[in-house]
């Protein structure tokens, strides 16, 4: 039996204006796996608690001395200074555009397997902990602040600079026997040696732009669907949901309150996974003890209850459902085996009360990609964003974008889906 993490929910406040009661995740490395490019010592922000501010505070005045620094500018200026035949980096030829870098697959000559295509991925080039605050924070409509949301601005916009586009192959999914022979996508097994499986699901769900109808009906059958699915799990809670349709006509406005996301318009066109060590732990724990942000069942744990139950192995799985048959933009994922002694790069995220931590990553020729080309309304693609293993004996996660497949026709279909995250207990 593999061996499980606990949870220490006792770690010494460092910072001399820590509350001593605040809950802090032990960091924690793979095994195999470098410690992630992350700010201080990739201790989570829980730590630098100022009175109550969960080190939000803390996170915004890192945010702005990196920003300092400049070599986030200078990044973005070499990549806009490349040529459209590519600029050579450490990882490989990288492209600033699909556009370019589709060009040179095609000159080269680039193939791919039976059910597969060759296509640009955007992958980070820059390796430092990086930081974007999110649109509902306080600063971006207090006018005494202006200045510095002018910086904050700036750097949200050099976020999406950052990046280039590299050739990668994307395996048909449902032919993951091919590459591992004996192994169906369809099982739980697919899912801690890859990270990502393949789910059948019938939903009764008529209309998932209406958020209170998606936790009425959605959630339950996705909560169903993962206890059916991995043996021996206990529990798996839904917390939140988001719809992408980039053709929609209706209200797209957010409102956490009412428990609805909005609809996406853009696609996540950028590398990532969105949890890591310290976010896995610490947005579990917020859920079961503060009900924070939670969309789904209301959670109501002590504090000992929570550390009894994030004592077990628990695992935190999104899963994405069509609406109708993807033609465009499909969601794409990386096998955890081709990624497993690489490190990862935090990005930090700030809200008013919290700080989420996500991942990305750097290019790297040999990243093991899947699809699930022309994907119907009954596949739901799973993968894992964090295992509280980390003995190295199962996948920890799987990295993830939004693609462009260049075969689908001119007139395809942006992809309509509805993607759900939970946590699942054992």
């Amino acid at each position: 039996m593999s061996q499980l993490d606990l949870v220490d929910n006792d770690v010494p406040q460092t910072h001399e204006n820590a509350a001593s009661s605040a809950y802090v995740p032990v960091l924690q490395v793979t095994a195999g796996q470098p410690g992630p490019i992350a700010a201080n010592g990739g201790r989570s922000y829980m730590a630098f608690d100022r009175n109550g501010d969960a080190g939000t505070g803390k996170a915004l005045e890192d945010a702005l001395a990196l920003i300092a620094q400049g070599e986030s500018r200078r990044a973005v200026e070499r990549i806009a200074q490349a040529p459209a035949t590519g600029l050579e980096t450490e990882w490989g030829l990288g492209f600033r555009s699909y556009e370019e870098c589709l060009a040179h697959i095609r000159q080269a000559g680039l193939a791919a397997p039976e059910g597969g295509v060759v296509t640009p991925l955007p992958y980070t080039i820059y390796e430092k902990p990086t930081y974007s605050v999110v649109p509902s924070h306080a600063i971006w409509a207090d006018p005494a602040r202006a200045d510095v949301a002018a910086i904050l601005q700036q750097n949200e916009d050099d976020n999406l600079r950052r990046d280039l586009w590299f050739p990668q192959v994307l395996r048909d999914a449902r032919r993951i026997g091919d590459q591992y022979p004996g192994l169906s996508p369809r099982s739980p097994e697919s899912m801690d040696r890859l990270g990502v499986s393949l789910a059948h699901l019938d939903s009764a769900c008529t209309n998932f732009y209406d958020a209170a109808e998606v936790e009425r009906v959605f959630y339950p059958e996705i909560e169903k669907l993962l206890l059916d699915f991995f043996p021996g799990a206990t529990d798996a809670l839904v917390y939140n949901h988001d719809v992408f349709d980039a053709d929609y006509a209706g209200d797209r406005t957010e409102d956490q309150d009412a428990k609805n996301p909005g609809v996406n318009a853009r696609y996540a066109n950028i590398v990532h996974n969105d949890l890591n060590d310290n976010s896995g732990r610490g947005r579990c724990r917020e859920l079961l003890t503060r009900n924070l942000r939670n969309f789904g069942r209301t959670q109501h744990y002590s504090e000992e209850e929570a550390d009894a139950k994030m004592a077990r192995r628990f695992m935190s799985i999104n899963l994405a459902k069509p609406m109708e048959t993807v033609e465009q933009y499909p969601f794409v994922l990386a096998a955890w085996p081709s990624f497993a002694d690489q490190p990862n790069i935090t990005n930090y995220r700030i809200y008013d009360d919290r700080v989420g931590e996500t991942q990305r990553f750097t290019f790297r020729p040999t990243h093991e990609w899947y699809w699930f080309p022309q994907q119907t309304p009954t596949e739901v693609s799973t993968l894992k964003c964090y295992d509280s293993i980390t003995d190295g004996s199962v996948s920890r996660w799987s990295f993830h974008t939004a693609a462009i497949d260049p075969t689908a026709p001119a007139n395809a279909r942006c992809r309509k889906n509805v993607v759900v995250r939970s946590f699942v207990f054992f």
